[in-house]
């Protein structure tokens, strides 16, 4: 009987997760007041993926658009992107510049305000995946994440912040992740600079309201942009790719890109402070939320499942999941990330 109670208990709890979560759901697909509309967007690593997709739906409001990444190949196609859904030549801008050297971040943003006027919304989005088991992690890895998910994002900000407090508005948004909300196995570096950005970012919000400024901290879980390509694995390469990038294509675990982009925007003209996006992120970050301990302790579980240290010297060289393909990763369960892949300019 008591069993009975118990199982009872749980299954009210889970379904009272379950509930809430929606809930956040529709009353996070809302759309704010903040209008795009001729507004000075910057976009950080918006040449492709979630960037792009990002750019394209604030150029189709009618802002104008500066996207920054270092490859400039990518830059042209992602132009010809912006230009082909109908953003004005005159109203796109693209930037090639390295986002870990202060000294560019501040010139990117020089040169956006020289040609646009103030940044009116700074979304800070470029990123770095390194994956694979902690013991064929080094220093670089974690440094480089940090570099791309801390210092960036920092530069950034104190770069457009001056423009905004005169203006006494602005909008930043910083594209954190669930794995700034929970540590993930095999992917600590990423991990560890997320939970910092996260951290970065509350801390801004809570000093920058003041002067009207509005900071959104954004937790996506996983997203089908076609990003897994670009990922860097280590260990047990082949195999570490292979997982991330079918977990990557899972329609119930993953979220459209697209989908994903539309309640950006919306909380950030909301001028939310977090949004957290689709469900199993929403249920995962909550449950963390009120047992840090157990979760952790199920994903350790969850590690022994994935692939295990890499032994040779080679298991401590980064590849790209492009150098890393695999009959599994060619095989119709990674199709929709595929699929994305192209359309997003991550081939």
């Amino acid at each position: 009987m008591k069993h009975d109670k118990r199982t009872n208990k749980n299954w009210l709890l889970a379904a009272g997760f379950g509930a809430a979560a929606l809930a956040a759901t529709l009353w996070g697909n809302r759309r704010g007041s903040y209008d795009l509309n001729r507004r000075v967007v910057l976009i950080t690593g918006g040449s492709r993926g979630l960037g792009l997709v990002l750019a394209r739906q604030a150029a189709a409001e009618g802002a104008r658009v500066a996207i920054c990444a270092r490859d400039e190949a990518e830059l042209t196609r992602a132009r010809q992107d912006l230009l082909q859904v109908g953003a004005a030549e005159a109203d796109v801008l693209t930037l090639a510049r390295d986002i870990t050297n202060e000294d560019e971040v501040r010139s990117m943003v020089a040169e956006v305000e020289s040609r646009f006027g103030a940044v009116d919304v700074l979304v800070n989005n470029a990123g770095i995946i390194v994956g694979g088991p902690l013991d064929n992690m080094d220093s670089r890895d974690y440094e480089d994440s940090m570099a791309i998910h801390f210092w960036a994002p920092l530069h950034a900000m104190q770069a457009v912040l001056p423009g905004m407090r005169r203006r006494g508005e602005g909008r930043i948004v910083n594209i954190s992740s669930l794995g700034g909300k929970v540590a993930m196995p095999h992917m600590t570096p990423y991990s560890a600079s997320k939970f910092a950005l996260v951290g970065l970012s509350e801390g801004f919000r809570a000093e920058l309201r003041q002067y009207g400024i509005s900071v959104t901290t954004v937790c996506p879980g996983l997203m089908r942009t076609g990003s897994p390509g670009h990922a860097l694995v280590k260990g047990q390469q082949k195999k570490e790719f292979a997982w991330f990038s079918i977990a990557d294509s899972l329609p119930g675990l993953t979220m459209d890109a697209e989908q994903a982009g539309r309640q950006i925007w919306n909380a950030c003209r909301r001028g939310d402070g977090e949004i957290i996006l689709s469900l199993p992120a929403k249920l995962l970050a909550a449950f963390h939320g009120l047992l840090p301990g157990t979760t952790t302790d199920i994903l350790s579980w969850l590690n022994r499942a994935l692939p295990a240290t890499g032994e040779s010297p080679a298991a401590n060289v980064r590849r790209t999941g492009y150098e890393s393909e695999s009959d599994l990763t060619r095989s119709p369960l990674t199709a929709l990330t595929r699929k994305a892949a192209v359309k997003n300019n991550e081939v």
